[in-house]
């Protein structure tokens, strides 16, 4: 009996000796090195950073130490731990990230978002090719994107958006084929948009407040938002069309030019802002008996020309629309009058050239809706508040969030 107990004594510590495991001292030199390459004085006391007891083991000391760490024991019975994730948290760290970053070779997920990083993103991340997320997003990274960062072919997220970074867009992005999310916004990217059709996993693309220019390139049909607004694209938009998933499209401050109609009958599309470009046309169907999801119309500030389109009363859940500052004629449909209040709660008509009789709803008080007919040639009744320069009205129609 007495035996039998201490054989099964002997196997429990065997157990727990397995079960415990060091981090690998490699990997551990990472995490000081990162620490080290940070002004000290933009560690607040309550940050993850401050944490980091380097006389404890990172992967042995969860919860109150070593935040944003997370470890995986090895398969090759070492005991030896690797770090897997690497998240800090949004405190404002300012200094540069180490080359040593590349020897976390384990790592599947990186974040080091809203920080204070700078300087190049280092070659070295082409090492952690078991990556699924990579967001380096609202820091003063600059420089190019690193030609080695195409080994990362298992990403699905990719956030770089507000850095200071340079150059093109790759075209080897577009082997990343388990990619989800692509954010590059704010930035200084410059160059055409390389075709994205191979990403046939995308549902998000961010490519805003850059300096793109040219025609749209090839995209993946499953995207649910794009966004390639405050840039210098042009041409057509017609092949947008194929993008029957989409739900939020902002193409807004570019110079695309010629005609609005596809996209306004996208089936799932709730946001449509093509607003501040030179579109000379606007073509909407009639949705009578037809589904549609789009909620927020943004056309102001083009070239759009003929009267208002009538046919806007046959969508249904149609709730803001903004027309302004464009050079529509004649008068403003009397269907219009009917959609205030409920369901048009947004309704920007002016800076256009319409004339006539204004439908007697746009100055009834019981009708709660905001907007603007101002600076057109209306026979608008004194009593209309609409019908004068409002300036805490003439806003955009807010778009809606995925």
């Amino acid at each position: 009996m007495a035996l039998h107990l201490l054989t099964i004594a002997i196997l429990l510590m065997s157990r727990l000796w397995f079960i415990h495991s060091v981090t690998t001292p490699s990997e551990v030199e990472v995490l000081r090195a990162l620490k080290q390459g940070i002004d000290p004085n933009s560690i607040p006391e309550y940050s993850f950073l401050s944490s980091w007891d380097f006389s404890l083991d990172p992967c042995e000391s969860p919860g109150a130490h070593f935040l944003g760490v997370l470890c995986f024991i090895s398969d090759d019975n070492s005991s030896l731990s690797r770090i897997t994730t690497l998240d800090l948290d949004e405190a404002g760290y300012d200094g540069f990230l180490t080359e040593e970053i590349g020897n976390l070779t384990e790592l599947t997920s990186l974040n080091l978002s809203k920080n204070k990083f700078r300087g190049p993103i280092p070659d070295s991340i082409n090492k952690l090719t078991k990556l699924t997320t990579l967001s380096i997003s609202d820091n003063f990274f600059t420089g190019s994107i690193p030609v080695g960062m195409r080994r990362l072919k298992r990403l699905q997220q990719l956030d770089v958006s507000y850095n200071k970074l340079t150059g093109s867009i790759p075209t080897w992005i577009a082997n990343f084929r388990t990619m989800i999310s692509l954010r590059m916004s704010n930035n200084g990217f410059s160059g055409r948009i390389p075709s994205l059709a191979g990403l046939w996993q995308l549902n998000v693309l961010d490519l805003s407040s850059n300096q793109l220019f040219g025609s749209l390139p090839q995209l993946p049909t499953s995207l649910r938002t794009l966004s390639l607004s405050h840039n210098v694209l042009s041409g057509s938009v017609h092949l947008l069309w194929r993008l029957r998933d989409l739900k939020t499209l902002d193409l807004s401050d570019n110079r695309f030019t010629g005609s609005i109609r596809g996209v306004i009958s996208l089936p799932a599309v709730t946001a449509v802002n093509l607003s501040v470009n030179w579109f000379t046309e606007i073509e909407v169907a009639k949705f009578t008996g037809r589904s549609t999801m789009l909620e927020v119309l943004d056309v102001r500030e083009n070239r759009l020309q003929g009267h208002l389109p009538v046919n806007l009363v046959t969508i249904q859940n149609l709730t803001a629309i903004n027309l302004s500052n464009n050079q529509f004629s004649g008068p403003i449909p009397r269907d219009f009058g009917l959609r205030l209040g409920a369901p048009w709660r947004r309704v920007y008509l002016d800076h256009n050239f319409l004339v006539g009789t204004v439908p007697p709803e746009f100055g009834s008080p019981k009708i709660k809706v905001k907007g603007s007919l101002a600076s057109n040639c209306l026979k608008c009744p004194r009593n209309f508040t609409m019908c004068g320069e409002v300036p805490h009205l003439r806003q955009q129609p807010k778009q809606g969030k995925e």
